[in-house]
């Protein structure tokens, strides 16, 4: 069940997803791997931080993994903040599924992929996470942040668990969102959420 990490309705929670990588590029499965932030990825953490430069954000935290630490540095630096790294907000584990494209887990895993379509939030990766485990972490990583007591945070993190951050704010039918690396989510305590784009 989805549930407010603060008792204050003025808390707004900004996600951003980290900036495009290598393997996002090539269709790859990153999970708990990691592969390099591509050129384009390094200019969304600038948009995004000229995105948020009046938004009066007051803490950057951010996943330990490296294309989401360097997408909030970019952003921090830009805002003047530093950034605290919550190992809660690393992406949901895909285990043996890491690092592989669709074709290659078709080959080792035959219908799997259909079996997780029809039951995504509790399939679990081989050897690794589901939905359910992440709406877990999400729902620690926001009690974390609202226990420090600011008032406009930013969380620099991935799009599956960004999904289930969302779900633990209230969002409706979060698991089936969508956040490009130059969209920032702005989101009210109780689900209000808004696009930030410079897309647009």
């Amino acid at each position: 069940m989805a549930r407010n990490p603060s008792n204050s309705p003025s808390l707004t929670v900004y996600l951003a997803r980290h900036g495009q990588t290598e393997w996002n590029v090539t269709g790859r499965r990153q999970g708990r791997l990691d592969s390099p932030l591509t050129a384009l990825g390094l200019q969304q953490a600038g948009q995004n931080a000229e995105l948020l430069s009046e938004e009066g954000i007051d803490a950057v935290f951010a996943s330990p993994l490296g294309r989401a630490g360097q997408t909030a540095s970019i952003i921090g630096s830009a805002l003047g903040l530093t950034v605290t790294v919550l190992d809660e907000l690393s992406e949901i584990d895909h285990g043996l599924w890491s690092g592989l494209t669709s074709a290659e887990i078709d080959a080792g895993w035959p219908g799997q992929r259909g079996v997780r379509e029809r039951d995504k939030y509790g399939f679990r990766f081989p050897c690794g996470e589901s939905y359910a485990d992440g709406d877990v972490r999400a729902g620690r990583a926001l009690a974390e942040v609202a226990r420090t007591g600011v008032r406009r945070p930013l969380l620099v993190s991935h799009e599956m668990i960004g999904r289930m951050l969302l779900r633990q704010l209230g969002v409706p039918d979060a698991l089936g969102t969508q956040q490009p690396s130059d969209v920032v989510y702005r989101v009210q305590t109780g689900g209000t959420v808004e696009r930030l784009t410079s897309a647009n």
